[in-house]
């Protein structure tokens, strides 16, 4: 048996006697208790951005609203708008710049409310992005390349945070009673600065005099780590100063320490969390969720309710959000979905009961799902210090930098592995968890990293690098010899009987008689398109190292899957997977339309299954009520012998069998949308 297998083995004993936290909560002085955010599981979210023309707020949102709200939904928490991006908050603050004008304190009323009913309350307020701030104080402002002032973005090393950001939270939380903040505009909002004492500063810390300002100048990964250590200070103060005035105000940056800051923890912030796309939700969602699982937080993500394209906004179908939150839910994470409110502060009472229902979907899984422990089986490295290196941005990946780490992710997925994604430092101790690695398309690797990997491979551990770039950085570990450069190509990817078209970066390869081919590169020249006719390239290549095994693909796969998948493409991929791991926990035959996913809560192993299928992925479908059901499903799970084997929610019979290989085989009829299998 490989140390990966034993330490997996370990893990699987250990997990055993893991339960849950349990919940608990601070109680409030004649008001019931409410859940602090580390215990919460689901949200609503209110937000309208308030500005100076808003003069009527408070007008129609009355306390019947909110209660009607809390009765149909029972949300562990909600978060209602405070202060937006245009910087203008939506209750009457002293501190503060507030909107137009007031009819009530809508804050006063939600608090109340809220507060009756031992409901949690947090505060959507938007932070860097602060355009009224920039107008009231100019010199407060980020400047830009161009040395002028920016209209929205306060500077991260200016007086902000303790001018107004840290006096606000203070307010929000002491005078007002408020559990937390949900601070939007943060991370992905920020950009490099260049204002004069920032200079200064980055010239004295570093010697560089000439400041780059674009990428291909001297410096600009330099300068771009300074600017983003701008926003991790500015981050740790606000969040300590604030805890210490108020110690049990919770407090959460949007999307730090996620996909767009994939970085350990810097900061004290109490959770995680993050608003993902409106449109190609699933997708997104199946990403996020995993970028968030080993940060080492209570992490939730928020589904919009609605669509947003070319201004026209439409509300989301019940099983559309349903399925939303199930990729969520099952990942273990918490579950919010936004609603805006109309600006005089007041919700539109008719979405209440879409969330209500999208709610009871959610609680009748939360025992077999929240605060799982995932179980290691592929492990997706996201590259945190590639990805600052390629970057456009500072932290918010917009550039399509992420895209080809998305494709792959997604191929995964619809070959039904299980896959974790894992940053540098989730591994430091628990590579050797993970019986499979994979390092898809980075094309740079810090040099006492890529010496762990070789390691773990030598250990008995697998790697699996997608792309000849990044195949370059293992050339010597893989046996083969690149010839040339990679170029863009089309080529026909061959495996099995089949084949189709690839138009990709590919390189031709030389192979020793350490590495063995796997796939075929077909030239796809006219008239030999899409045909086994003609001279061949591998496509990949496996070769034993040490105890282990290392492969490589010499052709890029992500950004194709991701922009036009086909399933020869899907095959490949899964084929490599399965030749370098044969013997997964679970496999999962029947449909690609499903999403598998295993955690284990307290003695239980849960399988979760999502059906993925229907156009959630088509940008030309923007609502649609109805999700294909998938099965029957053949579930084969490598467990001891289980007490009983059930389907969740509603303890339903499965029919299953266990042989003495280790072996539990079960068959599920049907998924409408998300079921979890249980192995008590």
């Amino acid at each position: 048996m490989s140390k990966q297998a034993m330490a997996a083995g370990a893990w699987f004993f250990l997990t055993l006697g893991v339960l849950a936290p349990a919940i608990a909560a601070p109680a409030d002085s004649g008001m019931p208790q409410r859940l602090r955010r580390a215990e919460s599981f689901l949200g609503v979210h209110f937000d309208f951005h308030a500005d100076k023309g808003c003069a009527d707020i408070g007008k129609d949102l009355t306390p019947e609203m909110i209660e009607y709200l809390i009765d149909e939904v029972k949300p562990d928490y909600v978060q209602c708008d405070c202060k937006g991006h245009p910087g203008r908050s939506s209750y009457p603050t002293k501190v503060g710049n507030p909107a137009g004008g007031f009819v009530r304190d809508p804050l006063r009323i939600w608090r109340d409310v809220t507060a009756r009913r031992g409901v949690a309350l947090y505060l959507h307020y938007s932070g860097v992005w602060d355009a009224a701030a920039v107008e009231i104080h100019p010199e407060w402002a980020r400047i830009d390349e161009a040395g002028k002032r920016d209209w929205r973005l306060t500077s991260v090393f200016g007086p902000y945070a303790d001018r107004l950001l840290i006096p606000q939270l203070e307010e929000l939380a002491n005078d007002y009673g408020c559990d937390g903040v949900w601070v939007d505009g943060e991370c992905w909002a920020t950009e490099r600065d260049y204002g004069e004492k920032v200079l200064e500063a980055f010239r004295a810390k570093t010697g560089i005099e000439s400041v780059p300002r674009k990428p291909e100048d001297p410096g600009w990964l330099e300068f771009s780590e300074f600017c983003r250590e701008g926003f991790r200070s500015y981050l740790r103060h606000y969040v300590d100063e604030v805890h210490r005035r108020a110690p049990r105000f919770q407090i959460a940056s949007n999307w730090a320490f996620s996909s767009m800051m994939p970085e350990p923890l810097s900061a004290e912030v109490d959770f995680i969390s993050g608003d993902y796309s409106p449109t190609d939700s699933v997708d997104t969602a199946r990403f996020e969720g995993r970028c968030m699982v080993h940060q080492g937080k209570p992490w939730d993500l928020m589904a919009w309710s609605f669509t947003r394209t070319d201004g026209i906004y439409s509300t989301k179908s019940v099983p559309q959000l349903q399925r939303e939150a199930a990729i969520v839910v099952a990942l273990g994470g918490g579950f919010q979905a936004y609603f805006p409110q109309r600006r005089d502060a007041s919700i539109r009472r008719w979405q209440v009961p879409l969330m209500a229902e999208v709610a009871r979907f959610c609680r009748a899984r939360q025992a077999y799902a929240h605060r799982a422990i995932p179980v290691p089986q592929i492990g997706l490295i996201y590259s945190g210090k590639a990805f600052y290196r390629a970057s456009q941005r500072l932290f918010a990946a917009w550039g399509g930098e992420l895209v080809p780490l998305r494709g792959i992710l997604q191929s995964l997925l619809d070959a039904q592995d299980v896959v974790d994604i894992v940053m540098e430092h989730h591994l430091k101790t628990r590579m050797p968890e993970y019986p499979l690695l994979v390092w898809p398309e980075w094309n740079w690797i810090e040099p006492s990293f890529r010496e762990k990997l070789i390691a773990y491979v030598r250990d008995g551990g697998s790697l699996l690098i997608v792309g000849p770039r990044a195949a370059k950085l293992f050339e010597e570990e893989l046996g083969v010899k690149l010839i040339g450069e990679p170029s863009q190509k089309v080529n026909g990817l061959a495996f099995g009987d089949w084949m189709a078209g690839v138009k990709s970066d590919s390189q031709a390869v030389e192979l020793t008689d350490r590495a063995t081919p796997f796939g075929r590169l077909y030239a796809a020249a006219w008239p030999n398109q899409n045909d086994f006719a003609g001279p061949f390239e591998p496509a990949a290549s496996i070769a034993t190292l040490g105890e282990g095994k290392i492969a490589a693909t010499y052709l890029d796969l992500g950004e194709r899957y991701a922009n036009a998948s086909t399933t020869v493409a899907r095959d490949f991929l899964h084929g490599l997977v399965r030749a370098l791991f044969p013997d997964p926990l679970v496999t999962v035959e029947g449909s690609h339309s499903v999403d598998v996913t295993a955690g284990r809560i307290g003695g239980k192993l849960m399988i979760h299954l999502v059906n993925t299928a229907g156009p959630h992925g088509d940008a030309s479908v923007h609502i649609f009520d109805a999700i294909p059901p998938v099965g029957p499903l053949a579930v084969r799970i490598r467990a001891p012998r289980p007490r009983a084997v059930v389907l969740q929610p509603g303890d339903r019979s499965v029919s299953w069998t266990y042989d003495d290989g280790g072996i539990v085989r079960a068959v599920i009829p049907r998924i409408e949308i998300y079921d979890i299998l249980v192995l008590e």
